[in-house]
């Protein structure tokens, strides 16, 4: 066992037991009267600890209002959310800064790297911005994990696409958050580096145990994980495990129906 997984192992047998993140019968409404939209109508769910769990639905269905919401960037109109037990939705919003700094890493589509600092420097900014050291090896295994020791002193714009994006996972996973909450993380990507960050995805899921939510509308993303949410119109409308391709696609096929 590496120092990388031997460290995750470890911290998984640290922490508590119950699901990661649970939500109950959340509801999120934008507007009022006549012109009011219901983006979700009632979702009640709980994320296991250590698995990757998918999030699809066609546009509009909620899942990307229901990803900013358990991950804390958005209130429910009703309903709770926790976060290892916290349950966060009443919370001031330093202190659920301070929560989502602790417990929660992202992954955008267009990366949100910042221009003037170097892939290691744009890895360890969450670090940077809770003012703690960060440990050198950790950093320097966390880089080869990903596939940037010898890019980490390129800016940005130095890199492919692919290689920004593994920065952006970098620093989702530098603090070691509770969850990671991907949004359409291959979005802005070709099919070939697509599938190189999926692996390197569900790789941090199986080496480190990572937690992850990730919405997506890509089938081939979808299937790398261990659960696929599927939404229609405000509501989890199919639970399904790990499922490929093909039946992710005959799943959506059904519910467009």
């Amino acid at each position: 066992m590496n120092a990388l997984a031997a460290t995750a192992a470890a911290e998984a047998e640290a922490a508590p037991r119950g699901p990661v993140v649970a939500a109950e019968d959340i509801t999120r409404r934008y507007g009022e009267g006549e012109t009011a939209v219901d983006a979700l109508r009632g979702v009640s769910l709980e994320v296991s600890r250590g698995q990757l769990t998918a999030v699809m639905g066609p546009s509009g269905s909620g899942k990307s209002t229901l990803m900013h919401i358990l991950a804390g960037l958005d209130r429910p109109t009703s309903g709770e959310v926790q976060i290892e037990g916290i349950e966060i939705t009443k919370l001031k919003d330093t202190d659920l800064t301070k929560l989502r700094r602790r417990h929660i890493g992202f992954i955008f589509q267009f990366f949100n790297l910042l221009p003037m600092l170097t892939a290691e420097e744009n890895v360890v900014l969450p670090l940077t911005i809770a003012g703690e050291k960060p440990d050198k090896k950790w950093i320097s295994e966390l880089l080869a994990k990903i596939g940037l020791a010898d890019r980490r002193d390129h800016r940005p714009a130095e890199l492919s696409g692919g290689q920004q994006q593994r920065v952006a996972i970098g620093r989702a996973l530098v603090s070691r958050p509770t969850v990671v909450f991907a949004d359409e993380p291959t979005g802005n990507l070709d099919s070939k580096t697509s599938d190189e960050i999926l692996g390197l995805m569900r790789d941090s899921v199986d080496s480190l145990g990572q937690t992850t939510v990730m919405v997506t509308h890509d089938a081939r993303a979808a299937a790398i994980a261990d659960r696929i949410l599927f939404l229609d119109d405000g509501l989890v409308v199919k639970d399904v495990g790990r499922c490929d391709a093909h039946e992710v696609l005959t799943i959506l096929d059904e519910l467009a129906a």
